[in-house]
Formats: structure tokens, C-alpha cells, sequence
């Protein structure tokens, strides 16, 4: 068990085992079997995986290296910029996309009435009426978006030349390093109300939507 556990891959793909297990019951319980209604938790589910890994990662680089970093000796800061800070931003901006990606998903599974008020602040609706929880719902999403634009246009390309995997000179780095900082920071700031948005949304009108 030792040897399994201390391989990641191994851990991840057993995990995944196990949820497709747990999809497979939920869709035998189900009283519409594999339905449009299932296959929204899935991606909903999706959702939250992604998205965990996606803020996990933001808060991170914000509450711990960001900060922790300047304490670091000269002589060992090559193991961040080398080593962890590549891996932890591939991951980080493919977890932003396919967390946006997932959620457009589950939006558009629950039906186009649902997608079209909470894409338009609840200004669209088949039935006539505006709700004002699908306006506070538009606000998480597009604070997500505008996140996931900032981690795709502004940190990545700016991490790249902090981290010299583009050829940069020392002010364009200093450049770079204070642009993807604050575009961190935003995302830090936008990602509390964004997510304040979805639980407070999802709990108070997710069931009746």
C-alpha cells in the first residue's frame, strides 16, 4: 500500500476509479438514469474538482511562496523558479481553464432559460420574470472569467519571463514579476466574492432554477 500511495499517478487514477464507481451508482439510483439532470452533476462535479485545484493553487502562491519567498537565501530561490513554480503554474492554468470550461458546460446543461439569465444578470428570461439571485450569480461568473483571462493574459505570459523560460533582460523580468504579482492579487481579491457568489447562489437557489 506504501508503494502504491507514494506514486502520484497511481493515487490520482485510483481515485478517479473510484468516482466513476460512484457516478455509476448515482446513475443506477437515479430515477432518470444516465439523464441530462446526471450528467450536469458530472460536469458540476468536474467543476469543483478543477476549480479546487485551480484556487488551491492561487491561494498558494499567494499566502506562501509570495510571501515566503523573499526569506529564502539567494542561493536557494533557483529551487523555486526552476523547479516548483513551472509545475505549479502548468498546473494551475490548465485547472483555470477547464474550471471555466466545466462550468459553461453546466450551465448550458441545465437548460437555456438557466444559461441565459445567469449569462445576462437575469435580464433574459423565457418566463418574463427577473430574479435578482441570477444577477449576484452573472457577478461570480464573470469574476471567474475575468480570473481565468488573467491567469491565461496576464500571469503566464509575465511568469514566463520572470522564470526565463522567454529571454528577457532584468527591468523587462522586475516588468514582468510586478505585472503577474498584481494580476495574482486581483485574482486573490475576485476569487472571495466569486466563490461567496456561487455557494450562496447554488444553496439559496440552485434547487428551484
Amino acid at each position: 500500500m506504501a508503494a502504491f500511495l507514494g506514486n502520484l499517478r497511481n493515487t490520482v487514477v485510483a481515485g478517479f476509479v473510484l468516482a466513476i464507481i460512484m457516478i455509476i451508482a448515482f446513475g443506477a439510483l437515479h430515477e432518470g438514469g444516465f439523464d441530462m439532470l446526471l450528467w450536469q452533476a458530472v460536469l458540476r462535479w468536474l467543476h469543483v474538482v478543477f476549480g479546487i485545484l485551480w484556487i488551491g493553487l492561487l491561494y498558494y502562491f499567494n499566502f506562501v511562496q509570495t510571501r515566503k519567498t523573499p526569506e529564502i537565501p539567494a542561493e536557494l530561490r533557483p529551487a523555486i523558479t526552476k523547479y516548483i513554480a513551472p509545475e505549479a503554474l502548468f498546473w494551475f492554468r490548465w485547472a483555470a481553464l477547464f474550471t471555466v470550461l466545466a462550468g459553461i458546460g453546466v450551465a448550458i446543461l441545465h437548460g437555456k432559460d438557466y444559461a441565459a439569465n445567469v449569462f445576462t444578470f437575469g435580464l433574459v428570461s423565457a418566463h418574463g420574470t427577473y430574479r435578482g439571485g441570477y444577477a449576484l450569480m452573472s457577478i461570480g461568473i464573470y469574476m471567474a472569467i475575468i480570473m481565468f483571462l488573467n491567469v491565461w493574459g496576464l500571469i503566464w505570459p509575465n511568469q514566463k519571463r520572470v522564470l526565463g523560460l522567454v529571454e528577457a533582460d532584468a527591468d523587462t523580468k522586475a516588468r514582468a514579476a510586478r505585472i503577474a504579482g498584481m494580476a495574482s492579487r486581483v485574482n486573490t481579491l475576485l476569487s472571495i466574492p466569486m466563490l461567496t457568489a456561487m455557494a450562496m447562489y447554488e444553496t439559496l437557489y440552485g434547487v428551484s432554477s
